[in-house]
């Protein structure tokens, strides 16, 4: 009996150090809403889009819209 406590102890305090861990990694991850980054000519390509350098915006693909520098 006292071992089966202390197991689940140990369950429920992992699965809470895992949920605390998930949650910091995305939010450092995330960028501020509003702030554009630039991105290369290359970044903006892999990303699935193509570079515009007469406008300076990458179009289509992941970055698409950001200023490209």
């Amino acid at each position: 009996m006292r071992l089966r406590r202390i197991l689940a102890a140990v369950i429920t305090t992992a699965a809470l150090a895992g949920l605390g861990l998930t949650g910091a990694a995305t939010a450092s991850a995330a960028t501020a809403p509003g702030v554009s980054s630039d991105v290369t000519p290359s970044q903006c390509k892999q990303g699935g889009g193509t570079a515009d350098l007469t406008e300076n915006i990458c179009k289509g693909g992941t970055y698409d819209g950001q200023r490209v520098d």
